[in-house]
């Protein structure tokens, strides 16, 4: 979609130069769409810019441009075109995430924990700090030990076990990642790894940012919605008791290793919340993906290894390709929050660790689809087809009662996509697999959406 005023226009083929970046002028809201084409990725945006910047394989060019109104809209080809039979969970597999000097890896497979050579190669000193939870570390903890230290007599392992739990996610937890590390005496060279889910890898990534003021780290998640989701791309966060995810920094690991088979041991309750992730993806830019889902997802709830190793490398992909793009949330990876600022408000309002997040999750895709509905900016087909795969997920598609219109508006407020005082949302738009992150919305269908999904 292109505007008829010059504008600040990004160009991107599928293979950027390495040390490419991407920024953006600043702007007050932001619409983008995301179309599947058989033509290679693009990127298109507009901003209230001076500048014109164009990014080919040849390079940068930078050329005068006028002033245009903030919009953003962009178009991607399916990431990847393998069927699940061509993706065994049993042969590693690697995605990059393209950040120029500070690009990584992300390996996929099963038995990678009996591959030491792979943690090994990203330990930059002979100090490490595996943090866990009690519930991992009972099951997983040895084996990284031994992966980090096998063959290898140079490195000293040092471990912190804490709660299990979204609830101790939070200041009083992450200091005694810093009284570990600092009792340790861990210098700038040392390496923290996050062994476990969502929780530990924010924590001891947050803790890694601050740490020294920044040390290297490595996450090992162990569940689908580490592993699709929250290790990729740098985001690290602790809550605060007003909101979700508040305090933190982004800061990207040196690798993330997907063993999994650390899926064998999680409770189906985890493994359905991580599949809300999966879905979002398909939503929002992957309608391929989404369809592919709604064929596999009994496979998907069997724990079917190839089905899941496919849905982790597809899911992987697409948010690695959005971080490559846009890693800082200027816009573009705004629209991985498919229905976050209604899913944080229910995990605020019931209580941390009440709601898993991947429940709260696909609670408030269904309200986010709901508001697209009502605004008129699809059609009742895709809300149908969002009741049906959450429900074949066995996910909730509706907040708790104890929600109130108030509780949801009063956390709203305060969410991270609120600039300038206005709330700016993920919202579908036309076919399967377009999305808008904009604040220019009706607000009565807004609260139509959360009349009809809280209490009064």
């Amino acid at each position: 979609m292109a505007s008829s005023a010059n504008h600040l226009s990004f160009s991107l083929s599928s293979e950027l130069p390495p040390h490419s970046s991407l920024h953006r002028a600043n702007s007050s809201e932001f619409f983008l769409r995301f179309q599947n084409s058989p033509a290679p990725s693009s990127l298109r945006s507009s901003f209230v810019s001076p500048v014109k910047i164009e990014l080919n394989r040849a390079g940068v060019s930078a050329s005068k441009a006028s002033r245009i109104g903030s919009r953003i809209s962009a178009s991607s080809t399916p990431v990847m075109d393998q069927s699940p039979s061509q993706t065994s969970s049993r042969v590693p597999t690697t995605v990059e995430v393209d950040l120029g000097n500070r690009s990584y890896p992300i390996y996929i497979g099963s038995g990678l924990l009996q591959q030491p050579e792979l943690l090994q190669r990203h330990v930059h000193g002979k100090r490490v700090l595996v943090v866990t939870n009690t519930t991992v570390a009972a099951l997983y903890l040895d084996k990284v030990v031994e992966a980090l230290t096998h063959g290898n007599t140079n490195i000293s392992v040092e471990s912190l076990i804490l709660p299990d739990g979204e609830k101790y996610k939070n200041m009083d937890t992450l200091m005694k990642v810093f009284d570990k590390a600092i009792e340790s005496r861990l210098d700038r060279r040392c390496t923290f790894v996050a062994l476990g889910g969502g929780v530990i890898g924010d924590m001891c990534g947050f803790a890694a940012a601050a740490f020294l003021r920044g040390v290297n780290f490595i996450q090992i998640p162990t569940t689908v919605m580490a592993q699709v989701d929250s290790s990729v791309g740098g985001k690290t966060a602790i809550n605060h008791p007003l909101g979700k995810n508040l305090i933190g920094a982004f800061y990207q690991p040196q690798c993330v290793l997907i063993d999994t088979d650390t899926l064998n041991t999680l409770p189906d309750r985890e493994l359905a919340s991580g599949f809300a992730e999966v879905i979002k993806y398909g939503l929002i830019r992957d309608a391929k993906f989404f369809e592919w889902q709604e064929k596999n997802m009994e496979a998907l709830m069997a724990r079917d290894p190839d089905a899941l190793a496919y849905a982790i490398k597809r899911s992987c992909e697409n948010k690695a390709e959005v971080v490559s793009l846009d890693e800082k949330e200027s816009g573009l990876r705004a629209t991985l929050n498919l229905g976050h600022t209604f899913a944080h408000a229910i995990e605020t309002g019931v209580g941390y660790g009440e709601w898993l997040h991947g429940e709260a999750v696909a609670a408030g895709m269904v309200m986010a689809v709901d508001m697209s509905y009502r605004l008129g900016w699809i059609d009742d087909s895709i809300v149908k087809r969002v009741h049906s795969i959450l429900k074949q997920a066995k996910l909730p598609i509706a907040p708790p009662e104890i929600m109130t219109v108030e509780m949801f508006k009063s956390v709203m407020a305060v969410d991270k996509k609120v600039a300038d005082g206005l709330l700016r949302l993920i919202l579908l738009k036309g076919p399967l697999g377009n999305c808008v992150f904009t604040g220019d919305y009706d607000r009565k269908a807004r609260d139509e959406t959360l009349k009809a999904f809280a209490n009064c």
